[in-house]
């Protein structure tokens, strides 16, 4: 039957239906290879997957990063970072990497920060000679701190799947999320020194404090939010409905960027995204529940725990597994069908659970800028018009950059812990 349900998969996935169907459609298919099973626990387990406190904050997420975008919050953080580099050289890059990671201290979402981020630095960074094609890379691959960066959408779904406090999970962030920033910012200096790419645009250091006056509110958002959730003010889940209504009030009645007819046009896509999420996490519920009930995690692990004898060995493997189902499995699926799979293994080798996720979702934000189904990659190809195999001979050093990131995460817990033991929580 598992042979079975991989093949429904792999086939679907192969035809081009989207995720979800093919997902959902074998786990129907598992489904009915239990005889005492009826088709009533297909809408059942997809309503159970949804049936969760934490994922309510989802698609309040998306919606505070719609309005960031929309509301002139993303271009005024882009201007401040600007008047802090100067003419510095690879300055443009190094303001795409930093916003970016700004911006990701809100909106939880990659593919949102690519958009928002991307439209007004990939034409930017184009005016300025830098090619095409490796400022669409650039920007895809630095709004995977979209992910990493707290509050991150994929942190709420492997603290639901796994179990583990996504308040702990939000903290542990902070380490891998500033090595891989600081990892690319070095990238791009040595790479604009190499090839004589152009200074940034000129910039007068007197407009260092016209920016940051006009940049106040967008950068009190993510203190507010982070500073809410690490001082106990409020949950992560009703720090995403606070973020809502700070970008809504900045947006509408402080930067007046945003009429009333613009707020329908981002509610709409907003609900469009976060129902897309949601149907995913659904159909992965249910195939997870196949999975389950077919012993199948319970073999895996036994599998495993015979086949390594070692935590080193055992992450390596599973960093090189979700390598692997990065590329073709979306970032939402991948973690709640496999997290409740290799969190419980992981505990047998002493791996921390939260340690364990950074790793996870490090690895699974790598399948969002590697073909073929790096969502971050369409995005950034649709803001810069240019086709995916431009940017492939750019994209690999950045890849390899990450991938680095990804070992120093993997066997260097502090990294990820670090921040937990710094404020007290371990």
């Amino acid at each position: 039957m598992l042979l079975l349900m991989i093949f429904v998969l792999v086939l679907l996935m192969g035809l081009s239906v989207p995720v979800a169907v093919a997902i959902g459609l074998a786990g129907i298919v598992g489904t009915l290879g239990f005889s005492n099973l009826p088709l009533i626990v297909v809408p059942q387990q997809a309503f159970i997957a949804l049936d969760k406190f934490p994922l309510a904050a989802i698609p309040f997420f998306i919606l505070a990063g719609n309005i960031m975008a929309a509301g002139g919050i993303s271009s005024r953080l882009v201007d401040l970072v600007e008047s802090i580099i100067g003419d510095t050289r690879g300055g443009l890059p190094l303001t795409c990497i930093l916003v970016c990671m700004i911006f990701a201290a809100v909106s939880g979402s990659s593919v949102a920060t690519t958009y928002a981020i991307g439209a007004i630095l990939i034409p930017a960074m184009v005016r300025q000679n830098y090619p095409v094609g490796f400022a669409a890379s650039l920007q895809a691959t630095a709004a995977e701190l979209g992910v990493i960066i707290p509050p991150s959408i994929p942190m709420i779904l492997y603290g639901v799947s796994a179990g583990a406090p996504v308040g702990d999970l939000f903290v542990a962030g902070l380490g891998p999320g500033l090595l891989i920033a600081l990892a690319l910012g070095i990238f791009v200096i040595i790479w604009s020194r190499y090839r004589h790419e152009p200074a940034a645009v000129q910039v007068r250091r007197s407009e260092f404090l016209p920016s940051l006056r006009r940049s106040v509110f967008a950068l009190a958002m993510p203190i507010i939010i982070l500073g809410g959730i690490y001082g106990g003010v409020f949950t992560p889940t009703e720090a995403s409905v606070v973020a809502v209504f700070y970008a809504l009030a900045i947006s509408m009645f402080v930067y007046r960027q945003m009429s009333v007819g613009e707020l329908f046009v981002v509610l709409r896509r907003s609900t469009l995204s976060s129902a897309i999420i949601m149907f995913i996490i659904s159909m992965a519920g249910l195939f997870s529940f196949v999975l389950t009930r077919a012993g199948v995690p319970a073999a895996i692990s036994a599998w495993i725990v015979e086949n390594f004898d070692s935590g080193f060995t055992f992450l390596l493997a599973v960093n090189v597994l979700l390598f692997l189902i990065g590329m073709f499995v979306e970032t939402s699926a991948s973690i709640i069908v496999i997290a409740p799979i290799l969190a419980p293994v992981a505990a047998r080798y002493g791996i921390d659970p939260v340690h364990f996720g950074m790793i996870m979702i490090t690895n699974l934000a790598l399948g969002m800028i590697t073909p073929p189904f790096g969502v971050n990659l369409f995005a950034a190809c649709a803001v810069a018009k240019i086709s995916l195999h431009r940017m492939i001979p750019y994209l690999l050093p950045f890849v390899g950059v990450i991938l680095l990131c990804l070992a120093l995460i993997t066997y260097l817990p502090i990294i990820s812990l670090g921040s937990l033991y710094l404020l007290g929580i371990r």
